[in-house]
């Protein structure tokens, strides 16, 4: 059983970065994939990106590519998500998820954290 807990939101300006953390717990983050979602207010849930298991591929969303990084550290039992040029569109709960199936988050995905909140206003 794995447990996730997303850290790093609050409020920002717009132009401004982030850096979330996903901490995990129960068993070992690196024998999962790990993407990064998002659901914005009134918006249906998308995925941001993801990054396999041996941090070897990362791939991410059309929308974020360029401005969102996502890292992990498996010693750590850790993954990031490094969001740079925050705009208010970029307001959202964000979510890590994990993925036993070796899939890079294209399928269902096996544990969720629960979110922690951006908000990207001046």
């Amino acid at each position: 059983q794995l447990h996730l807990v997303e850290s790093g939101g609050g409020l920002v300006r717009p132009g401004g970065s982030l850096t979330l953390s996903c901490s995990a717990y129960g068993t070992n983050l690196g024998s999962f994939d790990v993407g990064w979602f998002r659901q914005g207010p009134g918006k249906e849930r998308e995925a941001v990106g993801c990054i396999n298991r041996g941090s070897t591929v990362a791939e991410y969303a059309h929308s974020v590519k360029g401005r969102f990084r996502i890292s992990r550290d498996n010693t750590q039992n850790m993954a990031y998500l490094e969001i740079n040029s925050l705009q208010p569109e970029d307001t959202a709960a964000y979510y890590c998820a994990a993925d036993a199936d070796a899939g890079m988050c294209r399928g269902a995905m096996d544990y969720w954290g629960k979110g922690t909140l951006i908000t990207v206003s001046s």
